[in-house]
C-alpha cells in the first residue's frame, strides 16, 4: 500500500486518471452473478457443512486435546 502512494505521488494526473480508468475497465467487465443467488449458494452450503460444525455440535472428549488428564481452567 505505502508503494501505491509514492508511485502516485510521482504520477502524473493524467497517469493517475489512465490508471483509475484501466481499473474500473476490469471491473466492469468482470462477471457478476445476482445478489439471490449468492444468497442461495452461502446457505446450501452452510446448511451442507452444519452436519459435521464442531462449533456447532462440539467436540468429542476424544477429539479435545484441551480435555481430559491435562486438567483445565478456572475462570474467577
Amino acid at each position: 500500500f505505502p508503494v501505491l502512494i509514492r508511485m502516485a505521488r510521482d504520477m502524473s494526473d493524467k497517469e493517475i486518471l489512465k490508471m483509475e480508468l484501466d481499473q474500473l475497465k476490469k471491473e466492469v467487465s468482470t462477471a457478476r452473478t445476482p445478489l439471490a443467488a449468492n444468497c442461495a449458494q452461502t446457505v446450501s452450503m452452510v446448511e451442507e457443512l452444519f452436519p459435521n460444525d464442531p462449533l456447532i455440535k462440539g467436540v468429542s472428549d476424544e477429539k479435545n486435546p484441551y480435555k481430559g488428564d491435562k486438567g483445565g481452567c478456572t475462570v474467577t
